[in-house]
């Protein structure tokens, strides 16, 4: 039994603390990964896992194992990545994204993508809740909006440009706000994964910002959710204008509060942090950053000339 691949699934198994996920990982059974880590133990004759029916847990032999066995694989990466061809890409790439910024905005870019990379095989997983990049095996993903956590490596690919937004048949019976303040006065859409919730922040025309806490009667965990509420007439929203793409300039949809820009987001390509970036996570972040140059919804370009 090659005892690279049993030191890879090792690693796994800790990463998502389940057999069966690994299993499913690498497309085998839970019994082949379980021989894997017995293989390995009866070859370094220690004992690396306990097992319980609830949790699986390192002894302390599989601890310092285990920190060998990561930097084992860190180097074996670099190697590979310092001598080999980014036209010649293979292995899976996993990426995790939203549901809507992936419907939007990188599927449409991937057949260019997998044509440069025919190779490369792409996990693409699009979930409108925040992942564990160990537990599920991601390599990258995109994030939208500031991302703190110190673990993670971010870089900057593009922005997400916002208008506050509703339906013309919203305001068929009611005035049009002039400010942000007037926003209390209405109906308002909540996009909930957004950390600052119902705060909705603006730029003011002379400068600096202002805030103001809105309320409705309604709030979103998806930006496609949100889209439709805007369009059934259900209230005021803050939305990407990637996610009303075309519709943005449509007879349906009325932007207010034009002089009142909404903060923009930035978007982020996003990935653990380790001693070196993997060939297939840096040409997929240089891709989309330079097709993203071009793409009025998201380019950073637009935003520093002062074109919005």
């Amino acid at each position: 039994m090659d005892r690279l691949d049993c030191i890879k699934s090792f690693v796994r198994v800790v990463e998502t603390g389940s057999f069966s996920a690994v299993a499913k990982e690498l497309d085998t059974t839970q019994p082949a990964i379980s021989k894997q880590i017995a293989a390995l133990e009866e070859y370094l004759d220690v004992q690396l896992l306990t097992r319980s029916t609830r949790k699986l847990q390192l002894t302390q032999e599989g601890e310092r194992f285990l920190e060998h066995c990561q930097l084992l694989l860190d180097a074996a990466a670099e190697a590979i990545a310092s001598v080999g061809k980014r036209q010649n890409l293979v292995g899976k790439l996993r990426v995790n994204c939203s549901v809507a910024f992936g419907q939007y905005q990188i599927i449409p870019y991937l057949k260019g993508f997998l044509s440069r990379y025919p190779d490369l095989q792409l996990d693409l997983s699009m979930s409108d809740r925040f992942v564990d990049f160990l537990e599920e095996g991601i390599d990258l993903a995109i994030r939208v909006g500031e991302v703190r956590d110190p673990s993670l490596i971010v870089h900057r690919i593009g922005v997400t440009r916002r208008v506050t937004v509703a339906s013309v048949d919203y305001f068929r019976e009611r005035e049009v706000p002039k400010t942000p303040a007037d926003l209390v006065n209405y109906n308002c859409i909540v996009y909930s994964n957004l950390t600052t919730g119902n705060n909705w922040h603006f730029q003011l025309p002379s400068g600096g910002t202002t805030q103001v806490l809105v309320k409705g009667n309604l709030q979103v965990d998806s930006s496609n959710g949100i889209r439709e509420a805007i369009l059934s007439g259900l209230g005021i929203a803050v939305c990407p204008v990637w996610v009303l793409g075309d519709l943005i300039h449509s007879e349906d949809l009325q932007v207010i509060l034009k002089d009142y820009q909404p903060i923009s987001l930035p978007i982020y390509a996003v990935y653990r942090r380790g001693r070196f970036i993997p060939a297939k996570v840096r040409c997929f972040i240089e891709y989309f950053t330079n097709e993203f140059t071009l793409n009025p919804w998201v380019s950073d370009s637009i935003i520093s000339s002062g074109n919005s």
